[in-house]
C-alpha cells in the first residue's frame, strides 16, 4: 500500500462529506414524510384494511354469507 498525498487525503473527505451530507438530507425527508403519516395514521390504517377486504375477496364472501343465510330462514 503507497502512502497518500496530502492532496488525496483532502479529495477522499471531501468526497466522505458530500456522501454525509446526501444521506442526512434523505434522512430528513424520510423523518418529513413519516411525520405527514402520522398525523393521518387513523385514516392510513381504515384504508390499507379497507384494500386488504376487498382484494382478498371479502365483498364477494360477504354477499355469498349473507344470501345463504338469506334463503336458510
Amino acid at each position: 500500500m503507497s502512502p497518500r498525498t496530502v492532496d488525496e487525503l483532502r479529495s477522499e473527505i471531501a468526497a466522505e462529506r458530500e456522501q454525509l451530507a446526501g444521506a442526512v438530507e434523505h434522512l430528513r425527508d424520510e423523518l418529513g414524510l413519516a411525520a405527514k403519516l402520522k398525523g393521518k395514521l387513523t385514516a392510513v390504517a381504515a384504508g390499507a384494511a379497507a384494500t386488504g377486504f376487498v382484494l382478498g375477496g371479502g365483498i364477494g364472501a360477504t354477499m355469498r354469507y349473507a344470501a345463504r343465510r338469506s334463503r336458510e330462514h
